[in-house]
């Protein structure tokens, strides 16, 4: 079957124009601030926007059906015609030096991994530190996700796309309309951004402060407009805690926080995926407490002005939700704590949020029923004929579901084995090259070694920018939405 290829560049003219107005937006709040971009931003969303629209008007009379090979073509396409794109703010403005170091902090943006090269954010222009923010936004929930809610308006089928964008275990959906899904979805990110707005405007942040880690926050991102992160806010920890709150929100299914603006809370407390979650969370923060309470060299911020206890819990809550979640927002150097704490953050790396959230990683529900098909195996080699089910949220789990999951565990090790490798080659150190590949695979932000939470990626190797943007990309799309596309039989016309 030949490829349509008038309705591939259609849809990416149609992301440009997306990402063009939102250069706009940029360019509105730069003009508020005064700030001697606005220009630059003006011109960014000029050039981005008219693209768009030629690639729109010259492929207008298209073949409106797309199907799954298209879909994933672009899914892929559009992402890396949105990042290409989205480097052009930095460019015109001059804020970034090194078309390598755009490309990554554009590529760290819209995958919502948070990893900077930026050594000092703090005197950027407000203009770019909104678009920076801007891309952890549009690529926490999705840009072809956002595209979908509106292809009615284009008469273009959106569930091959949506597939291709979200090929998680989970395949619930809050209405049979795959359209109707995607509005839900982004009524429900736009309102969280929102609230949390307020929520940290309340709590002492300046608007310009509380938009932006809003956006970043429930994109599970971690571009900051501070230096030191969540850490500038240490001596208020009603922030933290509300940032704390609104991680793991973003980190939970969405599909529940539907379930919890319609009051239907036991649908959410008998969602298995969602209590183990909670369990992870729970669990690492007690032990990391625990650790860090007797480790006498821990000092909080002012202790004087606060309860020691208090300050130890806030500090292990909120980094581990925040690697969890892949949000990676800091408030300490966690590296500097213990061994056996950098061990356990590393860790954390592997574990990701909920499947149909905006975190990055493995997901929880890969782990459960990976764990859970392991459990099983041992059943049967007791029981050879019996008939034993694997039962997820009391519904039996098809083996085409469990196949698909080891297969992306093996791919997904496999990714960051090789990922570790080429950093290594590329003369990363060991410590280094492990938390580099992991962060960078798990969209998590800030790794372990010489790019921990306190440094940026700034002397990264140039080639291993690259490798650490394609990583990215690679983890954002879930490996296989990526992969497929660099295999032959995806060509075959047959």
């Amino acid at each position: 079957m030949k490829i349509n290829l008038k309705i591939i560049i259609y849809f990416l003219g149609f992301l440009l124009i997306i990402n063009g107005g939102f250069m706009f937006i940029s360019a509105f709040l730069s003009f508020i601030y005064a700030d001697g971009i606005t220009g630059s931003l003006i011109l960014s969303g000029v050039l981005v926007s008219v693209v768009g629209l030629l690639m729109l008007f010259l492929n207008k009379n298209h073949d409106k059906q797309i199907n799954k090979r298209e879909g994933y073509l672009v899914v892929v396409l559009g992402w890396i015609i949105m990042i290409f794109s989205g480097t052009i703010p930095y460019i015109l403005t001059g804020t970034i030096d090194g078309f390598s170091n755009i490309f990554f902090e554009t590529t760290s943006g819209y995958t919502a991994t948070g990893s900077t090269i930026i050594n000092d954010v703090e005197v950027l222009p407000e203009g770019i530190l909104f678009w920076r923010s801007i891309t952890h936004w549009l690529g926490g929930m999705g840009m072809i996700v956002f595209a979908i809610a509106i292809l009615p308006l284009l008469g273009i089928g959106g569930m091959q796309l949506f597939s291709a964008e979200s090929p998680g275990p989970s395949t619930d959906k809050l209405h049979p309309r795959i359209t109707d899904t995607a509005k839900r979805l982004w009524l429900i990110y736009v309102s969280y951004t929102a609230i949390e707005t307020f929520c940290l405007q309340l709590a002492g942040m300046s608007f310009f402060d509380a938009i932006n880690h809003s956006m970043s926050n429930i994109a599970s991102g971690g571009f900051s407009t501070k230096n030191s992160s969540l850490g500038h806010w240490n001596s208020n920890p009603m922030i933290q805690y509300i940032v704390i709150i609104f991680m793991f929100l973003a980190g939970t299914n969405f599909i529940l926080s539907y379930f919890g603006f319609k009051f239907n809370f036991k649908k959410i407390f008998r969602d298995e995926e969602f209590k183990i979650y909670f369990l992870f969370i729970f669990g690492f923060t007690a032990s990391v407490s625990l650790i860090l309470y007797f480790n006498t060299d821990f000092l909080i911020e002012n202790e004087s002005q606060f309860n020691r206890i208090e300050g130890v819990f806030r500090h292990s809550l909120f980094q581990v939700t925040s690697i969890i979640t892949t949000t990676g927002f800091v408030t300490a150097d966690y590296t500097s704590w213990s061994p056996l704490l950098l061990l356990m953050f590393f860790g954390m790396m592997f574990l990701g949020g909920s499947a149909g959230s905006t975190s990055g990683g493995f997901k929880i529900m890969r782990h459960l029923l990976i764990i859970r098909n392991g459990i099983l195996q041992f059943k049967k080699i007791l029981h050879p004929h019996a008939i034993i089910p694997l039962r997820y949220n009391k519904t039996s789990v098809s083996s085409e579901i469990i196949h698909n999951i080891l297969g992306f565990f093996i791919v997904y090790m496999l990714s960051f084995m090789i990922g570790t490798i080429v950093f290594a080659l590329l003369g990363l150190d060991f410590q280094s090259s492990l938390g580099v590949s992991a962060s960078s695979l798990g969209n998590v932000g800030p790794s372990i070694g010489s790019y921990g939470p306190m440094n940026t990626f700034f002397e990264l190797p140039l080639l291993a920018k690259w490798w650490s943007s394609f990583l990215m990309l690679l983890g954002r799309l879930e490996l296989f939405t990526v992969l497929i596309v660099f295999t032959p039989y995806f060509w075959n016309n047959r």
